[in-house]
């Protein structure tokens, strides 16, 4: 995205990319319908990037969800708004909007080289980082310089690294003396040590429409139990406040609501209707409705010690205690928390220490909720890095062409 603003403005851009093809991680959203933004009130979206709200508010006003939906229709990717407010191409594809992408971008004169892995800056005689100068390794094991008047990087986080994001950069800016907080999972499901019988039975078993709850939170939704814990959009909702308390206590109890829809007391009414001779799986599932995977967590959750009391059943199946020590991996989650500090970055996002060089999107440390939020900001931060470098190009006049 950076790269189509500077060529637009008649610059010669060259993009380097690590994978042997660009936009897999673009490809890889595509695979659940590229939910590319959201179109709930501005205001509203910006209050759902936390921390990072008052630093991104710039770039994602001025490119923002509209922006972002009129520049999809230029390639032939006209957007609808879902149910929820989500916003997706009218294909539910990422390949053919990639497509129009690249043979847009190679209009423009834009060139790519692939399979070059950025490995940080050359260094003056003196041992000072020379920002102007990046090396890449090559395919072949070989080490390339490249002089540019002006760099934007945009080396994401560490999530699917399989698709080129495996925070490799974070090192080298350290060296650089730029401060880079850790980069942690975000959007992640949780572990759960589960019983051998109930993770060989039930994993890949959604439990449909639970409510889950950290804290006074409540999120509702569909999970997904896998064979080590538990995914989906309830889980991830909450993985910032999981991460955090698990950083802080050493773990974090989730509690799950397996019937939302009615009341305490409507359940505990149901469950004394229970006949004598039935099995408590049995009994669940003809007063309340409860599904075989609902029951078996109730097992999992009590040491199988489930209460018979309809009163202190009634509960439990209000608010099923999940006691988590561990999110999934960095390399299983959506998007990664942490990265660049704003204190490095200007208002243009170019690196303070290093004049010239601009940064955007995963890389930097913010993070969001799945829904849309997470390709929004990386597509705004791209265009006010991109037109952040047509700035300090504007002060500091070409001397040559990278």
């Amino acid at each position: 995205m950076a790269a189509e603003v500077l060529a637009d403005a008649g610059l010669a851009v060259t993009v380097y990319e690590h994978m042997p093809s660009v936009g897999r991680k673009l490809l890889l959203a595509g695979r659940s319908g590229l939910n590319i933004t959201h179109n709930e009130p501005l205001d509203d979206l910006l209050a759902r990037y936390g921390h990072g709200a008052d630093h991104l508010a710039t770039a994602i006003r001025t490119f923002g969800p509209q922006e972002l939906r009129s520049w999809c229709a230029s390639l032939g990717e006209p957007t609808f708004v879902g149910s929820t407010g989500q916003v997706f191409p009218a294909s539910l594809r990422a390949t053919p909007l990639l497509r129009a992408w690249l043979a847009r971008l190679a209009s423009a004169g834009v060139s790519i080289e692939a399979r070059h892995r950025w490995l940080g800056w050359a260094t003056t005689s003196d041992g000072a980082v020379d920002a102007r100068r990046s090396l890449f390794g090559r395919a072949d094991a070989s080490t390339v310089e490249v002089t540019g008047d002006v760099t934007v990087l945009a080396l994401g986080g560490a999530s699917w690294p399989r698709v080129g994001s495996d925070g490799g950069w974070v090192a080298e800016f350290r060296r650089a003396g730029v401060e880079v907080s850790e980069l942690r999972a975000a959007n992640c499901g949780i572990r759960v040590d589960w019983t051998a019988l109930f993770a060989e039975r039930f994993a890949g078993v959604p439990l449909k429409n639970v409510a889950v709850a950290v804290a006074d939170r409540s999120v509702r939704g569909d999970a997904m139990v896998t064979s080590g814990g538990v995914e989906g959009a309830p889980i991830y909702a909450h993985s910032a406040a999981i991460r955090d308390a698990i950083d802080r206590d050493g773990r974090c109890t989730v509690t799950v609501d397996l019937h939302p829809d009615v009341s305490n007391a409507g359940l505990r009414d149901r469950l004394e209707r229970r006949r004598p001779k039935d099995s408590l799986a049995t009994s669940l599932r003809r007063t309340i409705g409860l599904t075989p995977v609902a029951v078996s967590l109730l097992r999992e959750a009590t040491g199988n010690r489930v209460p018979v009391d309809p009163a202190e059943l009634a509960v439990l199946v209000k608010a099923v205690p999940l006691v988590i020590e561990q999110t999934m991996s960095i390399e299983r989650a959506i998007s990664s928390a942490g990265g660049i500090a704003f204190a490095e970055l200007d208002e243009t996002f170019m690196l303070r220490r290093l004049p010239g060089t601009f940064v955007a999107g995963e890389m930097i440390d913010w993070e969001a909720p799945t829904g849309g939020y997470l390709l929004q900001a990386s597509f705004s931060t791209a265009v006010a890095a991109a037109q952040g470098a047509l700035a300090w190009l504007a002060r500091h006049p070409i001397t040559s062409i990278p």
